[in-house]
């Protein structure tokens, strides 16, 4: 089983022909990635504290729709958090989050995870904003030592990052314990100051040497890169798709390379070929694709990604 940890919220994104208007759309990083993986047919639970009014309510019945166990989700009166979205001239999404005193900040550790955990994801706000930030922490670490296959993705918002050298400190805490760490061309070039592509690539190696068997960057419409500590390097480019907005695809991206390692039965990253990584990034592609053309986090299930196909 998929464990997918980290916040739930509501997008408030541009609608109507001038994009004027604000409709909700059900979202939060770690949310998208569990929708992701259950979607594309993996048993998947979700943990987090989802806020008991009328948005918490249709966080949770979307997952349950979707397939995902919702027996980890903690349920509490505080409101749901709010991101509003805009869109730069490519459609790529920007964020501003309303969060304090909300829902998913208050996680509490759950304790050891259910013993047919076999991957376990984190990342984006849940692992900023405390205290639940701590309880995830913990989480990652527990879960790694007893063999869960950990994935990270930082899914940087540096408006609600305060304390930026205390974040990148806390982000190198976390490498020993994550197998795969994915990210954004946007989040390396904030972690580390590198700007040029050759330069980000080489610290992406440096990485490997801290933890993770298996790096994947994504690249925006130049597609996607994957390297190992075994050396593998690949890359393989955007699927066709007609852009909507880019909300929810680094995290479908990141649920489908989830769901592929799964589906193939990959408990170490580090062992995969030179084909193996041009396979499931070309899946995480296409699986992206889909939610790029459409409204908000909307993630494909296996028979619309099979249709496309």
């Amino acid at each position: 089983m998929i464990v997918s940890g980290g916040e739930a919220l509501v997008d408030l994104v541009p609608a109507g022909e001038d994009g004027n208007l604000l409709a909700p759309r059900l979202g939060g990083g770690p949310y998208n990635v569990a929708l992701a993986t259950a979607r594309l047919g993996m048993p998947t639970a979700f943990l987090s504290r989802v806020s008991t009014d009328a948005f918490g309510d249709a966080l949770v019945r979307r997952l349950e729709e979707s397939g995902v166990d919702t027996s980890l989700v903690q349920r509490g009166p505080e409101p749901t958090t709010v991101a509003v979205v805009s869109l730069d001239e490519e459609s790529n999404a920007r964020y501003s989050f309303y969060a304090e005193g909300t829902a998913d900040r208050l996680v509490a550790d759950p304790g050891p995870l259910p013993k047919e955990t076999t991957v376990l994801s984190v990342g984006t706000l849940g692992m900023v904003l405390q205290p639940g930030a701590q309880a995830y922490e913990a989480v990652l670490r527990r879960e790694s030592r007893r063999g869960v296959l950990t994935a990270l993705d930082p899914n940087i918002r540096p408006g609600m990052i305060t304390d930026p050298g205390g974040y990148r400190a806390r982000f190198l805490s976390w490498l020993p314990y994550v197998h795969l760490l994915k990210l954004s061309v946007e989040d390396a070039r904030w972690l580390t100051g590198v700007t040029d592509p050759d330069g980000i690539m080489d610290t992406a190696r440096s990485w490997l040497d801290e933890g993770p068997q298996a790096v994947v960057l994504t690249k925006g419409s130049e597609g996607m890169s994957l390297i190992t500590s075994s050396g593998v390097d690949v890359t393989v480019p955007t699927a066709a798709a007609k852009v909507v907005d880019t909300v929810g695809a680094g995290d479908t991206v990141q649920g489908a390379v989830l769901a592929w390692l799964v589906c193939n039965q990959v408990k170490d990253t580090s062992v995969l070929s030179a084909n193996d990584c041009r396979d499931m990034l070309a899946f995480a592609a296409d699986a992206a694709a889909v939610t790029v053309s459409r409204s908000g986090a909307e993630p494909p299930t296996v028979e619309e990604l099979r249709n496309r196909l």
